[in-house]
């Protein structure tokens, strides 16, 4: 199981072996790396601990959902008064970063509820290695897709 093969490269590090570790899975190198390297087709694009590259993209971030997916653009604008960056928005959830903690928190529900934005989750959370591979790239890390080599058929011609 993953979290099996998990267990077994934190003892063979914990007992002192180097392991190169190559994974798509950002959340398998946030616990299991110390030193991570981003490399988008090919190209090295950023270098740090999990947590230096977390802070290249800016600390906290608030994500709003909204009960009506069609105000999310109305809520982008409310979190722009209380953000640090620009909104994102997918689908009926705005993401954006901001600093101050929890205060952020209670400013943006008061201004969502004076916009008479309904909000159906509201949370502040620390980046993730996706939302840096994301701010880093331009989209989002994804499994390669397989090239399948179709073989040629031998045969004699009549």
């Amino acid at each position: 199981s993953r979290l099996g093969m998990w267990a077994v490269i934190e003892g063979l590090v914990a007992e002192g072996t180097t392991v190169l570790l190559t994974t798509q899975y950002l959340e398998e190198a946030d616990q299991l790396a110390q030193d991570i390297v981003v490399i988008d087709h090919g190209r090295v694009i950023a270098h740090g601990t999990a947590e230096a590259l977390k802070d290249q993209i800016g600390g906290d971030r608030i994500e709003v959902t909204v009960v009506n997916a069609g105000q999310a653009g109305a809520a982008a604008d409310v979190l722009r008064t209380v953000s640090t960056g620009e909104p994102a928005i997918d689908e009926g959830r705005v993401s954006a970063p901001v600093s101050g903690g929890s205060t952020v928190l209670v400013n943006a529900i008061r201004a969502l509820d004076v916009a008479g934005i309904e909000v159906s989750d509201l949370l502040l959370r620390r980046p993730t290695l996706d939302d840096v591979f994301m701010s880093l790239t331009g989209h989002a890390a994804e499994e390669e897709t397989p090239v399948i080599a179709k073989r040629g058929r031998r045969g004699r011609q009549s």
